[in-house]
């Protein structure tokens, strides 16, 4: 008598090509364009931080792996991106040991520490990058211009100062390329820009949160700032907005699964990133915005989640 076996499973039943290693890799691959015009416009040395990132969150991930006994995932690319992206975070003035002791946080605090991939409550690299920037200030604001590698401030850093008027602001097509100072991978828009378009047709992310927080971004910027609709487009193009929304807040961990929720999340981010540029004592946000917001996506998710078909309201 021929056996038929019967699979059971718990939702969801929707199956996708999609794993982690290739979600992990597409990230990566999507990351490729801001990186390469880093080394392109900060020289050899960002490349080396980019590198001595990638290298130390790999071998920490093995290390604790293997010193609690569980299988070596560095394979599946999650500590390879997390190594790219805080590379990505630094200035490319800051010493050579800050982006290994970084990627060491990151990976052994802020991702093994909580069990691991898919368990993390915050972006590690994002995490790491205000450790740095709460432990070592100077080194992690030591900005420099692109070439030549003189001293120089960030736009906001120009804009948060007052000094906009009398300090010359980069041109809108500089900022968009990025031909300005700032952390090695988040000045060129453009390429931010093809990667996250990549990483949508792809399925990879959700454009809800991206969309969700440059929108928000833009209409504050517009609103409040003092140029309206060229300060919107300012503070777009200006800092770590494009390189945080696109491929930070959209982290599948600690970002919202709903869709009322990766809205609400999207915005979130975007009016804490605005609140801290227009009226806080620090010209940058975005990276404060997104961990706050990964703190808060539990709750935002749990009041945005579909009620169960056929429920019925408990009575008061």
């Amino acid at each position: 008598m021929e056996q038929t076996k019967l699979v059971i499973q718990s939702a969801p039943h929707i199956r996708s090509p999609l794993n982690t290693q290739k979600i992990m890799y597409y990230v990566i691959f999507a990351l490729v364009p801001a990186a390469a015009a880093g080394v392109f416009f900060f020289g050899l040395r960002a490349l080396v931080h980019l590198l001595l990132s990638i290298l130390f969150a790999m071998l920490t991930e093995a290390l604790v792996e293997k010193l609690v006994h569980k299988p070596i995932t560095i394979r599946d690319g999650s500590a390879i991106l997390t190594g790219l992206l805080l590379g990505m975070n630094l200035p490319v003035a800051a010493p050579l040991w800050i982006g290994p002791v970084g990627a060491a946080f990151a990976i052994a605090v802020v991702k093994q520490a909580f069990g691991g991939l898919g368990h993390n409550f915050m972006n590690p690299a994002l995490a790491a990058r205000a450790m740095m920037l709460s432990a070592w200030p100077a080194s992690m604001t030591s900005w420099t211009t692109p070439f030549d590698g003189l001293a120089t401030a960030t736009p906001l850093a120009i804009m948060k100062s007052g000094l906009s008027a009398t300090a010359a602001l980069p041109t809108y097509w500089n900022m968009f390329i990025g031909n300005i100072g700032g952390c090695i991978g988040e000045t060129s828009a453009l390429a931010l820009l093809l990667g996250g378009i990549f990483l949508i047709y792809k399925e990879v992310i959700d454009y809800r949160i991206p969309l969700a927080y440059l929108a928000t971004v833009f209409l504050f910027g517009s609103i409040f700032g003092e140029n309206g609709f060229d300060s919107g487009l300012f503070y777009l193009l200006a800092g770590g907005v494009m390189l945080g929304s696109i491929f930070m807040a959209t982290d599948y961990v600690s970002s919202p699964a709903t869709v009322r929720g990766r809205w609400i999340y999207g915005f979130g981010c975007g009016l804490i990133t605005m609140l801290i540029r227009l009226w806080g004592s620090y010209p940058e946000g975005a990276s404060f915005s997104i961990l706050l917001m990964n703190i808060a996506a539990p709750l935002i998710e749990k009041f945005t989640t579909p009620k169960k078909f056929g429920e019925v309201a408990k009575k008061k």
